[in-house]
């Protein structure tokens, strides 16, 4: 029998920079147009990763400062985060980095599982965040980066995976924290 792995994965960025769009496109294969501003969603999908199945509860996550109160929560519980940016917003791009940052104090740790996300890449012409400086800003996280445009569905699967693969390395190599870990979905 095959075994099934579960992994909680949570999207995090700034306001408008589409980690919704991102996620829905992920598990619905469906772009949504309309910008409405999350306070906090999580969704369920069964998938394959490298021929293994694996359930990802993928937490969305409010980009808005006024929800920060339950950033330490999900920072605490997430096996792996997906950090968005939009790739025409210099300030988002600055505050993946504070994310980064904080996940990895609330973890105590000095690695953790993590995907830099330059979204939007469909508006390329409108860059505002040099390609050399998103690869610069990876390597010093030591994360990958992976370049995504949930409009065209660019790269979109491979964000997530490639997440799933770094919480499998992690996993094989850190012990686990004793403990039970809320997320949202698994209330």
């Amino acid at each position: 029998m095959t075994e099934i792995e579960n992994h909680r994965l949570v999207v995090v960025g700034g306001g408008g920079v589409g980690k919704s769009a991102l996620t829905i496109q992920f598990i619905q294969r469906h772009f949504v147009e309309d910008y409405d501003p999350t306070i906090e969603d999580c969704y369920r999908k069964q998938t394959r990763v490298d021929n293994k199945v694996a359930i990802l509860d993928i937490l969305d996550t409010a980009g808005q400062e006024e929800f920060s109160a339950m950033r330490e929560q999900y920072m605490r519980a997430g096996d792996g985060f997906l950090l968005l940016f939009s790739i025409s917003d210099q300030r988002s791009f600055e505050e993946v980095q504070t994310f980064n940052t904080q996940i990895l104090r609330v973890q105590d740790v000095e690695w953790f599982p993590m995907v830099l996300v330059a979204n939007k890449w469909d508006l390329k012409n409108e860059n505002s965040v040099s390609e050399d400086k998103i690869d610069q800003v990876a390597k010093n996280m030591n994360i990958p980066v992976v370049k995504t445009s949930a409009k065209v569905r660019l790269n979109v699967d491979e964000a997530f995976f490639e997440l799933v693969r770094l919480i499998r390395t992690n996993r094989r190599t850190v012990t686990p924290k004793s403990g039970a870990r809320k997320f949202c979905c698994l209330l």
